[in-house]
């Protein structure tokens, strides 16, 4: 693979929808639009107004400052923006919490950032039917809270759980830690409230658990970055909280010891609600932030979960097959050690953040090429002479490698960047893809068409016209 030399940031758009250099004219039409036609205080300007949304948890940032910043608080406000920016050719970025990994919330000189941040009611929470009708904006956790209290769940648990949105969630068709044994986003999802370029509203999908007329509307919006229509309500399933859970955390020599593990749970037809896998250097990383001892325990961290009536008798059958590979295993059915065990997984990425800007990548293989996916990752890092953290999904095959950079630098190395393709030219070939969850946004954007093929290519492009002619939606961004 040839990598180019460019930051992402800055790269050509080339084959997406054309970038929108909004002259001055339609910048002042629109913003004088739209001080006209929106409620008091919804609109931002300037750059302490506009500023913080330039970009997202990925730290790549566009060039220049978005023009303004709609906080919309409801839908009427998005189809009011919608209208306006379609008539006067305008890119808009949809926006949820921006703890995206990808770049695909970034927004730069001249377009209009649509924060969904304050649509965050819950409309509808039906215990009878499992599932809930909620905006955008809802805080995934809160929504899993809420649930609770009737003795249900919200499947989907990113890691940002906490800080994430639902909206953003859908945008990426997120994963998390529980998505080995119930889906990612897009398995929760039944149906769709959306406004198209233009502000015309649709609603697809149903409040059914089955349903297969027409086409998939929403599994196509699902994961389509924001690039498709913006997301304004969500009616999504709910499960029942399980009867029993019981964690296994298992230490090993290293990261490849703990994927050949994981393989074996797998061919041996066990089914973990989760299984995390981290590095030594990772937990070296939270050692140091969290002022735990982990490193000194193992070279790599495997924490397994069962749940449901049978959990007991699954997490027997782990522990067996973890034994005799695992330096050591602990097993609990304490809810309050789990969680303190799953804080060392859902600390890894803010922990890593206190050493420098991290470079997240997000690529997934077959579960039985895991530890063939670590090896590569590991000669990456040597090759390039880059530090690599990695952790895992490793139940699904959805590998995090995170090149730690120096935030001082005004661009990614040439090294990370060459570090970075040969870890997708690796997941290609064995098999896998260049994100599992984590979506394309802009930083991965010239490696696309590699995995999808120029037949492909074209043909999503076709679709993405055919939904917004006029590429207003997050130009420069997923295709």
């Amino acid at each position: 693979m040839t990598v180019p030399p460019s930051d992402p940031d800055t790269a050509d758009r080339t084959g997406s929808a054309p970038a929108h250099a909004t002259d001055a004219d339609a910048a002042a039409a629109l913003l004088a639009a739209l001080r006209r036609d929106l409620p008091a205080g919804t609109l931002g300007t300037g750059p302490e107004a506009t500023g913080p949304f330039a970009t997202d948890r990925s730290g790549s940032r566009p060039a220049g400052l978005p023009l303004a910043v709609v906080h919309a608080t409801r839908t009427e406000h998005l189809k009011t923006a919608l209208r306006h920016a379609h008539a006067l050719r305008v890119p808009v970025v949809p926006r949820g919490a921006g703890t995206g990994l990808s770049g695909g919330a970034s927004a730069g000189a001249g377009s209009v950032v649509l924060d969904l941040s304050g649509m965050n009611r819950i409309l509808e929470l039906s215990p009878e039917e499992q599932i809930a009708v909620v905006e955008p904006g809802v805080i995934t956790a809160d929504l899993d809270r809420a649930a609770g209290e009737f003795g249900l769940a919200y499947a989907p648990d990113p890691a940002s759980a906490a800080i994430s949105t639902i909206g953003g969630n859908i945008a990426t068709n997120a994963g998390g830690l529980r998505c080995a044994k119930y889906g990612v986003t897009r398995d929760a999802v039944l149906g769709l409230d959306a406004l198209l370029a233009d502000g015309t509203p649709i609603r697809t999908g149903r409040r059914t658990v089955k349903g297969v007329t027409g086409y998939d509307l929403t599994g196509l919006l699902t994961g389509s970055e924001g690039t498709l229509g913006v997301i304004t309500a969500a009616t999504v399933r709910l499960r029942p909280v399980p009867e029993e859970t019981v964690t296994v955390a298992a230490y090993f020599a290293g990261f490849a010891e703990g994927a050949e593990a994981v393989s074996a749970l797998t061919a041996a037809r066990i089914e973990p609600a989760m299984a995390e896998l981290l590095d030594g250097p990772v937990l070296g990383a939270v050692d140091d932030a969290q002022g735990t001892d982990l490193r000194s325990r193992g070279g790599a961290l495997l924490l397994v979960q069962c749940d449901g009536r049978g959990a007991a008798a699954e997490a027997d059958a782990a522990v067996r097959r973890l034994r005799g590979r695992a330096t050591s295993v602990e097993v609990t059915e304490d809810p309050a050690e789990a969680e303190r065990l799953l804080a060392a997984r859902r600390l890894a990425l803010p922990s890593l953040e206190r050493l420098g800007r991290p470079l997240i990548e997000d690529i997934a293989v077959p579960r039985n090429q895991l530890a063939a996916a670590v090896r590569e990752i590991d000669a990456a890092a040597d090759r390039h002479g880059v530090r690599i953290f990695t952790f895992a999904h490793a139940a699904d095959g959805n590998l995090h490698p995170i090149l730690v950079l120096d935030p001082a630098l005004p661009a990614v190395p040439d090294a990370a960047w060459r570090a970075a393709g040969d870890i997708f030219s690796a997941a290609l070939r064995l098999g896998g893809t260049l994100t599992g969850e984590h979506g394309v946004g802009t930083l991965k954007r010239r490696w696309l068409g590699e995995e999808l093929g120029p037949d492909q290519h074209a043909l999503q492009r076709r679709l993405k016209a055919a939904f917004d002619p006029r590429g207003i939606l997050n130009p420069g961004k997923a295709l």
